[in-house]
């Protein structure tokens, strides 16, 4: 089955991409192993997001984005791609229930949360550990919880939580937060938030769940018990970059670097969203990208396969 583009990530970016490529005219598939829209679908509100006055919820943007992207005919196909072959000129996309060709690829696999690396946090991940304070926010209403973090994720996620829960520890390693001011603004107006300074998290208490966390003052060295319910961790992303490593050219990190058409080292393949090295993932970004990436795809197709 020969494509013109097939997009793997039904993320914000894969979606533009979609209604892109079929406002284009282009015979698109978009490949996506769960469900669309990506990070954004765990997100409580976005209110930076042009054109939406009011605060919209992330599910229901995201559902917007993909009826939008339907609307222009976009195929969605919900399958796992395992193996991307990049060599041929016609591209190949395996995935568990069977191979198709393209022309043309779009990467948007995104990203996924960072963990802290203790030794009890993928033990206890759903028993006490989370990643998604808009997913488990209201799984502790009236009890204590701790988020790790210092940039616009963790002091939003630590705002919604403070709706639930009875107290919220914000932990932080240094002596200032990285978030913007409005929303360290926010924070600092709940009295239900408690900033911990220059504190890590050493370890996580509890036999069969999250029962506390041992802290570390990373100034004075000294430690103490702190008895939470909840860890929410929210340090930052890392690429879902596994199908294409030792493929295309990436960071250390493994974000793809593109160039401003978003194509990657290999012709033919391009690359838009958070797996993309930048200097800012957000929404707005992620659908940029997901357009000039569509438009190159389709120009290259136009030119290489004329």
């Amino acid at each position: 089955m020969l494509k013109d583009i097939i997009i793997v990530g039904g993320r914000v970016a894969g979606l533009t991409a979609g209604l892109y490529a079929k406002r284009g005219g282009m015979d698109t598939l978009l490949i996506e192993k769960m469900f669309s829209g990506g990070q954004i679908a765990t997100t409580y509100m976005v209110e930076n997001y042009p054109g939406f006055d009011e605060p919209i919820g992330g599910p229901e943007l995201a559902m917007k984005l993909e009826a939008h992207a339907r609307k222009f005919g976009l195929e969605i196909l919900y399958d796992e791609v395992i193996e991307l072959k990049l060599d041929d000129k016609i591209k190949t996309v395996v995935t568990t229930g069977g191979e198709y060709q393209a022309k043309a690829l779009i990467l948007c696999m995104g990203a996924q949360p960072k963990m802290l690396g203790l030794e009890k946090e993928e033990l206890f991940r759903g028993r006490g550990v989370s990643y998604c304070a808009t997913c488990d926010g209201a799984f502790y209403k009236e009890k204590d919880v701790a988020i790790v973090g210092g940039g616009d994720t963790a002091v939003e996620d630590a705002v919604f939580l403070a709706q639930h829960a009875r107290k919220v520890y914000l932990i932080h390693r240094r002596d200032a937060l990285r978030a913007s001011k409005i929303l360290q603004n926010r924070m600092f107006q709940n009295p239900k938030i408690e900033v911990l300074w220059n504190t890590v998290v050493d370890e996580i208490l509890g036999e069969q769940e999250v029962e506390g966390l041992l802290l570390r003052n990373v100034k004075d060295g000294t430690k103490r018990d702190l008895k939470v319910d909840g860890l929410f961790v929210a340090i930052g992303i890392q690429p879902n970059s596994e199908l294409i490593r030792g493929k295309i050219t990436t960071n250390e990190i493994g974000f793809v670097i593109a160039d401003e058409n978003m194509a990657t080292n290999i012709p033919g393949v391009f690359v838009a969203g958070d797996l993309r090295q930048k200097p800012l993932w957000q929404i707005i970004t992620a659908a940029a990208d997901g357009a000039v990436a569509s438009i190159s795809a389709q120009r290259y197709i136009m030119e290489e396969f004329a």
